[in-house]
């Protein structure tokens, strides 16, 4: 085995990319304050065609130098808007048909590998800030939540993970079901 260079990888330009059909899934990031976890978001929204991301509340938007680190680019590439509430973000989105998810522990959550994706739909996944996750009338508001199991001790991922996580398996049943 050899390991590709950089060259090797058929990087799409900004351009390309903007042009590329998009994978049917919307983020929405609600109140996360590590600029760090906004950047890494960006950067699975970028590897795996998302849509967009809403950046709600008091998530910082770009240009920021912090968000870049992580980010490397991808908020050039990545459609994204600021919206001050994430509860009109969610109204909007469900009045365009976008089925939206909270993607936290509540009761009767879906855990992820019982999701089941129906084909033609887009979906919204709202993610909650570091210390409370997603807040609960957020929670109330959406269609449904999904919860990834755990079985450690912590019960609590880091917000980047759980957004690579999840639409990693979305994006896995949307293009190989």
């Amino acid at each position: 085995m050899r390991k590709l260079e950089n060259s090797e990888l058929e990087r799409k330009t900004i351009e390309d990319f903007k042009k590329s059909e998009k994978t049917p899934l919307i983020l929405v990031l609600d109140d996360v304050r590590s600029l760090h976890n906004i950047g890494s978001v960006f950067r699975t929204a970028d590897a795996f065609l998302i849509e967009k991301i809403y950046l709600c509340g008091i998530t910082a938007t770009p240009p920021n130098k912090e968000i870049h680190k992580t980010a490397l680019g991808a908020t050039e590439t990545v459609a994204w808007e600021h919206n001050e509430n994430v509860l009109d973000t969610i109204t909007a989105l469900k009045e365009n048909g976008v089925i939206t998810l909270a993607i936290e522990q509540v009761e009767s959550a879906i855990f992820l590998q019982n999701f089941e994706i129906e084909k033609g739909q887009k979906y919204a996944l709202i993610f909650g800030n570091e210390v409370h996750g997603v807040a609960q009338e957020a929670v109330a508001l959406c269609d449904g939540c999904i919860e990834i199991p755990q079985l450690g001790t912590k019960h609590s991922l880091n917000i980047s993970v759980s957004a690579g996580i999840v639409v990693w398996d979305l994006f896995q049943k949307i293009n190989w079901p």
